[in-house]
């Protein structure tokens, strides 16, 4: 089911690349019918106007190719994968997340009509982690509390690492993304010198295009790293939510196995 979910994430996600990589043609396009268009001071208004009202999807599209194909390219493969995982993840954390308190309510009647078996029959029709920590602890009911506090404990590790699973690959994204941008920009500086350098003479027009063009990589790598670091944020905080939940949940489980004991 997750691996679904990650397919599904990873083909929305990409739907947002075709965009651009269509801008090309289209920007190209528009223009060379600019250039055939302004024969007259009267045309060229005409053709400007429409260009300043560009809008602000077009205006990314066209910083987008201004910043040049290969690293623009693997700062929005970044983005790309970074969303794709942040998606699955949001999805996966929704479906662990449970109503704890209806949980324990449900789990303590079994207890009391049909014993630690009925308990366990809750714990499998529940989903989420919470459930499944549940249903450890109950199977080793029979073994004493303490086991049953190690079970939980133990089984709550491995439930962590899949709540925390693929965050790793987040946080790899928002610091590659600047570095990508730094890098491009700096490639960019080197080619701006290296006209200089062919034409012998520091001409502001001659510098300005490819310091112009150095600078977007950085600006889009940023943009990228700020939007996975939010989502990354959102992710840390909604586990951090899932594993106090689980822990007083735990907690409270092990109050009722004792009070069930007592009464048998």
């Amino acid at each position: 089911m997750k691996k679904l979910f990650a397919l599904v994430a990873i083909l929305g996600v990409l739907g947002m690349g075709a965009t651009y990589v269509s801008a090309q043609d289209e920007t190209a396009a528009k223009a060379d019918t600019a250039v055939v268009e302004q024969t007259t001071p009267d045309q060229a208004i005409a053709t400007a106007a429409p260009a300043e009202e560009q809008s602000l999807h077009k205006q990314i599209k066209t910083k987008f190719i201004e910043g040049g194909p290969g690293f623009m390219a693997s700062i929005l493969l970044t983005l790309i994968f970074g969303l794709a995982i942040v998606i699955e993840r949001i999805i996966y954390l929704n479906l662990a997340t449970t109503n704890t308190e209806k949980l324990l309510k449900k789990i303590e009647e079994a207890l009391n009509t049909g014993g630690i078996e009925a308990a366990k029959e809750v714990c499998r029709n529940t989903r989420g982690p919470v459930a499944s920590i549940f249903y450890q602890g109950l199977d080793r009911s029979h073994e004493g509390i303490d086991v049953v506090e190690k079970s939980i404990v133990a089984y709550g590790s491995v439930q962590m690492g899949q709540l925390e699973s693929g965050l790793t690959w987040i946080s790899l994204f928002i610091a590659l993304a600047p570095m990508l941008g730094f890098m491009g920009t700096v490639i960019g500086m080197i080619g701006a010198f290296d006209a200089i350098q062919a034409a012998g003479d520091i001409s502001p027009s001659l510098v300005a295009g490819g310091i112009k063009v150095a600078l977007i990589t950085t600006v889009f790598g940023l943009i990228v790293a700020i939007i996975l670091q939010i989502f990354y944020n959102y992710l840390l905080s909604k586990i951090d939510k899932i594993t106090n939940g689980m822990e007083d949940a735990s907690i409270s489980l092990l109050d009722i196995l004792v009070k069930y004991n007592l009464k048998k």
